[in-house]
């Protein structure tokens, strides 16, 4: 069984395939109950705006919490060797949410039950 939307929208990050493929999982589902069908329909309007925002949603693109952006920008500048995560220099004087904020720009958010998950 695929992770319900709910356990998706537990995480800081989550994949649009996992989206999809809870979607698929219920739309394949014959005898969904009420809240089956709830969850179904609020998949399809989720996957509908991710499709026309992100290019390579059906491939898999990644769902950031707004909460948690901030930590991801530094993680995405680390991974990407824009900084050396070791050296004290010049990283204790960044101001991470003025870096979060700048990369948010080459993001859309897509809100989500109240909540704003940012995708490219």
């Amino acid at each position: 069984m695929t992770r319900t939307l709910d356990e998706l929208l537990s995480e800081s990050i989550f994949d649009s395939r996992d989206l999809i493929e809870r979607l698929h999982e219920l739309r394949d589902t014959e005898d969904r109950d009420e809240m089956e069908n709830a969850e179904l329909a609020e998949l399809e309007a989720i996957n509908e705006e991710g499709e026309g925002y992100a290019p390579d949603w059906t491939y898999g693109e990644g769902l950031i919490d707004e909460s948690y952006f901030e930590a991801y920008a530094q993680e995405l500048a680390e991974d990407i060797g824009a900084i050396n995560r070791d050296a004290s220099w010049p990283l204790s004087y960044i101001y991470w949410p003025a870096a979060a904020d700048a990369l948010k720009m080459d993001y859309t958010g897509i809100d989500i039950r109240g909540r704003t998950w940012y995708v490219r």
